[in-house]
Order: structure tokens, then C-alpha cells, then sequence
């Protein structure tokens, strides 16, 4: 029997049924409203948004399109110093209490054994990264603290230079990864964290890559030969992070793909397949960095925005491609795959198999 059963007899989809945890842990559930992925298919996004505010009924919508498990920001990356780690504290706060309120479609994951777990009683599996270093400050010790918080993988750098190395919107600086970066990741290698490379300049990733014990992940990007943009990767470090065990996940996030703004859909796709062509059908995955509401351009989530990201330029957007615009989009992705001619095996590797290899040998 496939691994998603009893919804499917109870109709609990449909109807809007809450079954307590303990009632769903072991079963299995089968969403009906899932067309194309294999149903046994493990399908995981290496970094998305889930957002405290999301409702049951979007909820819903993720696990109908076959998600099992995304990675979450917790907080915003851009803060400094003392601010940074009351920031990061908060929001891993904030992110504990909006799992806990929704246990039957929820659940907090800090191993494999929870994403199995997860999956078995038909909840998003929810793991939690930080983009930034900048909440450890010069103190390694707060590793361990969010570790044992249940922080189970962390970004390097985000856009600037910061302790540990150089982001990619630092013109210029072609500085690497730093003395302190370099404990860092030895500190993160010992306790299981997982070292994020995305948004981080092209010497910084590869230093990295070369220095980490583990593998890594670039969670979230584009593959810079088929798009020039600050935030995409080279072929040279897609090879070396393939060469030692790492994952990378392509995003969705329009302006990294392609300058086109309508029938846009099949840069996703290119991207994807140029990073499967250089690091290899076992090291490429999801990483969408989008949100899963539907969104439509108001003022409303313009203003939304602003408060988030600060300064926008309206002339950048829409920051989707529309098809993947909301909470089916794992199904527009293999469908995508297949019709590239990819076989089931592969789709399925790239839709979470990888991942799920990568985090059980760092992750464990």
C-alpha cells in the first residue's frame, strides 16, 4: 500500500477534517487531488516559504500537491550584531509556536527520523534554516544553543561581507571564506548543522565546498550560464560542490531565471536542466524560495513587500513565473521534468530524493 491512504477513504481533504496527531501517526494518506507525482514519490523543497500566517485550507493545498518537507527562513537575514541574535531568537520562537498550532499538518523536523515520520502521518515536514551567520556574532557556542533550538542548517553569508565571508552583491570583493568562517563550518560539520552556500560569492562557495568535512548545499539558485544575475552559480562550483556530495536547488524566483516576464515557464526548466547536466542527476533539487499563497500584484503585497525587502523596483516584477504562482506548483515541476524527457528515477531524485540523501548524512 502507497504511503498516503486513509484521507482518501475518509475524504478528510475535502471536508476540512482535523485528525489529531496521534490518530494519523502510521497511516498513510493518498490526496486525490494529486495528478501527476508518483504518490510513493518523497517530494521536499531545500528552502520555500511557510509563512506563520498560512491557514489550514493552504496548508492543505502544499501536502494535496505532494509536498513532504520544506526548509524554512526564519527570520530576516539583514540584521547585525546584538539586534540580529534577539531577531533570530524570536523568529525560531515565532516559528515553534505557528507549528505547534497546527499539529495535524505540521511538524518541527530536526532528522530524517522526523521527515519520515512526517510523511507517514501526512504532514509537512518543517526544517529551519538561517540566511546569515550574523546571530552567532564571534561566540561558536550559539551554534550549539540554536542546534539545540532546533536549527539544522544555516547560511555562511547573506548578501554582504560579514565574520565568515562574502556575499555575492559585494562588487569587487572577491574575498573568500574567512579564518573565522573556516571555524565555523568545522563547528557546524561537528554538530550536524547543515552549511548553506546560497548568496554567497563564487569564492566564498568554493572555499567552502573545498573546506567543509560534509557535503553542502546551495539551496537556493540559478545556474549562471544560462542567466547572468548576482545570485546564480558558475558551472566550475556546480562541479565542485557535485565533486563533494552537495546539493543544489533550483529556485523559482523569476528575475534569477530570465528577463522575459510572460510564457516564461520554460526557463525554470532550462535552468534546471543545465544544473542536472553539469552536477548530475544525484546533486540537483528544489529550492524555490517562493511563497505558496497565490500572489497577485496589489498595492497591498507591494506595500507587503517594501516592509520585508525594503526598496523594490516595480519594474522587476512579477518575481514568479506564473505557473508556479501558488500551492500546486510541486505538480507544474514533474510534470516539467517528465516532459524533458526525464525518467521517473531521475524526477524522483530531483524532487526529494537528493535532498533526502544529503540531510541524512549531515543532517543524520
Amino acid at each position: 500500500m502507497d504511503r498516503r491512504t486513509f484521507l482518501q477513504r475518509t475524504g478528510a481533504i475535502g471536508t476540512g477534517l482535523v485528525l489529531a496527531p496521534d490518530v494519523m501517526e502510521g497511516s498513510q494518506v493518498d490526496f486525490t487531488g494529486r495528478s501527476s507525482p508518483n504518490p510513493r514519490a518523497l517530494i521536499m523543497d531545500a528552502m520555500g516559504e511557510l509563512r506563520p500566517e498560512y491557514d489550514a485550507a493552504l496548508l492543505r493545498e502544499m501536502l494535496a500537491s505532494g509536498l513532504d518537507s520544506v526548509t524554512v527562513t526564519l527570520c530576516d537575514p539583514k540584521f547585525l550584531g546584538a539586534e540580529a541574535l534577539d531577531v533570530a531568537v524570536n523568529g525560531l520562537l515565532e516559528y515553534d509556536r505557528a507549528v505547534e498550532a497546527q499539529p495535524d499538518l505540521l511538524l518541527k523536523a530536526t532528522s530524517i527520523a522526523d521527515l519520515d515520520r512526517a510523511t507517514r502521518s501526512g504532514r509537512i515536514a518543517v526544517f529551519y534554516l538561517f540566511q546569515n551567520s550574523e546571530q552567532f556574532g564571534d561566540d561558536l557556542d550559539r551554534v550549539a544553543m540554536f542546534y539545540r533550538l532546533g536549527l539544522r542548517s544555516c547560511q555562511v553569508t547573506y548578501n554582504t561581507r560579514n565574520r565568515a565571508g562574502v556575499g555575492c552583491l559585494e562588487e569587487g570583493d572577491d574575498g573568500g571564506l574567512t579564518d573565522f568562517g573556516r571555524e565555523l563550518v568545522d563547528t557546524m560539520n561537528a554538530m550536524g548543522m547543515l552549511v548553506d552556500l546560497s548568496h554567497a560569492n563564487m569564492p566564498t562557495m568554493l572555499d567552502t565546498i573545498e573546506h567543509s568535512r560534509v557535503p553542502v548545499t546551495v539551496s537556493h539558485t540559478g545556474c549562471a550560464a544560462v542567466h547572468t544575475h548576482a545570485r546564480n552559480t558558475t558551472d566550475e562550483n556546480l562541479r565542485a560542490l557535485a565533486d563533494h556530495g552537495g546539493v543544489v536547488g533550483m529556485c523559482q524566483l523569476r528575475p534569477f531565471l530570465t528577463t522575459k516576464k510572460e510564457e516564461n515557464l520554460h526557463a525554470y526548466f532550462d535552468h534546471m536542466e543545465h544544473a542536472i547536466r553539469v552536477a548530475g542527476t544525484d546533486h540537483v533539487c528544489i529550492g524555490s524560495d517562493r511563497d505558496h499563497r497565490v500572489i497577485e500584484l496589489t498595492p497591498e503585497y507591494l506595500a507587503e513587500l517594501r516592509s520585508e525587502q525594503g526598496n523594490i523596483n516595480n519594474n522587476e516584477m512579477p518575481w514568479f513565473i506564473h505557473e508556479l504562482n501558488g500551492p500546486r506548483r510541486m505538480e507544474v515541476i514533474w510534470d516539467g521534468l517528465v516532459d524533458r524527457g526525464y525518467s521517473e528515477d531521475v524526477v524522483e531524485k530531483v524532487m526529494g530524493g537528493n535532498l533526502r540523501r544529503l540531510y541524512a548524512e549531515v543532517i543524520g
